[in-house]
């Protein structure tokens, strides 16, 4: 590994999107210039930041909006990423051949390199969350990258449930945990629904920073989309920045965009693991029934 700084600053965008690609990446380089302005090294934007999310419907026309990687999005912001000397994760629709899709995110460090991608791993299938139409399981595991600024893992969304994607990553060394999010209520619901959704949401992914000792970042879109009409996504935004004792850091709004700045102590990720050892108790010969997908109806 390389030797890191003992501290970094971290930079979360929560933006509002449109319907138009180019507008969406220009306020996306306009605010990721304001979180560099403030200190920021390392930023991450929110799932699928130039564009609406369009998964709320199947329809092949939205196929249109993926992109190759390298490609359009990461010729704007490799140079940008140089220019600023900051490192940038960013969630891109991947084009990789003709009727193969996945949903992406791309790291690039503090020179503009294009260190390496992430392809979503679990793909939801929900009301108003139709990804597996359009997106294919990943298939580069869970991975960790040393930037300029740290050693950090990125998953996307959905893969905040799966305490699995969280362990490994950590497991391969990341300092920090990224969650780049597109989630919401679906408003007939949110009355009776939404804190309990929201709660458990931002609940188990504070686990993951306690479990695995390490600060995870989540930066979430905001907003009401309705891309085909209906009732649409109001995105909660509340992005958040959580330290390895689980404690929000700094958290968004629900209605606005905005930039999280904080200062994350990388040197502190020691001292916790070791006084809460959760890696050296860990039963790693005990574990073989967690490949499985269920172990209910085995027989004894």
């Amino acid at each position: 590994m390389k030797s890191h700084p003992k501290s970094v600053k971290i930079g979360l965008i929560q933006d509002q999107c449109s319907a138009t690609p180019a507008e969406n990446l220009a306020k996306a380089v306009f605010h990721i210039r304001a979180a560099a302005a403030q200190g920021a090294q390392i930023i991450c934007l929110q799932e699928l930041f130039t564009s609406l999310y369009f998964c709320q419907v199947e329809d092949h026309k939205y196929f249109a909006l993926a992109e190759e990687i390298p490609g359009p999005s990461t010729q704007a912001l490799c140079p940008l990423a140089k220019e600023l000397g900051v490192v940038l994760v960013a969630s891109l629709f991947e084009r990789r051949a003709a009727g193969l899709y996945h949903n992406t995110a791309v790291v690039i460090d503090a020179d503009g390199t294009l260190l390496g991608k992430y392809r979503k791993m679990h793909i939801p299938d929900d009301p108003l969350f139709y990804e597996k139409f359009y997106f294919t399981p990943g298939d580069l595991g869970f991975r960790a990258w040393d930037t300029r600024f740290g050693r950090i893992g990125v998953c996307v969304c959905w893969d905040q449930w799966y305490p699995e994607a969280a362990r490994l990553t950590a497991l391969h060394g990341a300092q920090i945990l990224f969650y780049p999010t597109a989630i919401g209520w679906h408003p007939s619901e949110k009355a009776q629904y939404g804190e309990r959704q929201h709660s458990a949401w931002e609940t188990v992914q504070r686990g993951h920073a306690i479990a695995n000792g390490c600060y995870v970042a989540t930066p979430n879109r905001v907003g009401h989309e309705a891309p085909d009409g209906g009732d649409g996504i109001q995105f909660w935004g509340q992005s958040f920045i959580a330290d390895p004792s689980g404690q929000i850091l700094q958290r968004a709004s629900v209605d606005k965009e905005e930039i999280l700045i904080a200062e994350l102590d990388l040197d502190a990720l020691d001292t916790q693991r070791t006084h809460w050892p959760f890696l050296r108790d860990r039963r790693i010969d005990a574990y073989e029934g967690i490949t499985k997908r269920y172990l209910g109806d085995s027989h004894v």
